[in-house]
């Protein structure tokens, strides 16, 4: 009997951690579904609905990783690239995903490529701030060719 309370605990373990997030799950299924609707008015769906949903999702992600973990063994490496995945998508028939996981895939690179440009930008800024002032707590911090200057005259040097 305690065996068979411990195989549950740890299914319902397992099975939580692999759960998707009931909120963005609703949120991604009534986005649609308002989208999808002419009259535009609040659509409501039932918990059983997001359920199923989540559960269809995850069931989804779960064979196209498996797939594209196959493509990724096949060329003999341990890294599932983008292109990877594009290929199992084809291999278990949704090829329709792949234009639009391209360009979604391409507008991520482009944000980010944006936001490192802007981060690196900003600490260059910083940098810079830092070095044309070099005041520290009210007080300036001595230059090298300062430091060099009173070392000469200390030790006669």
């Amino acid at each position: 009997m305690a065996t068979a309370t411990t195989a549950m605990v740890v299914e319902k373990v397992v099975a939580d951690t692999e759960e998707l997030p009931k909120a963005i799950v609703k949120r991604l299924v009534k986005d649609k579904l308002s989208q999808l609707s002419q009259d535009g008015g609040e659509i409501q769906v039932l918990k059983d609905s997001l359920l199923a949903f989540s559960e269809s999702s995850r069931i989804f992600i779960h064979y196209l990783s498996a797939t594209a973990n196959d493509i990724c063994k096949e060329s003999k490496r341990q890294t599932i690239s983008a292109e990877d995945v594009f290929k199992a998508l084809e291999e278990i028939e949704f090829p329709e995903f792949i234009a639009s996981l391209r360009t979604s895939l391409e507008e991520f690179k482009q944000k980010n490529a944006k936001r490192k440009s802007d981060t690196s930008k900003s600490k260059e800024a910083k940098k810079t701030k830092t070095e044309e002032s070099p005041m520290e707590n009210g007080k300036a911090e001595e230059t090298e060719a300062e430091a060099e200057d009173v070392n000469v005259v200390v030790n006669g040097e």
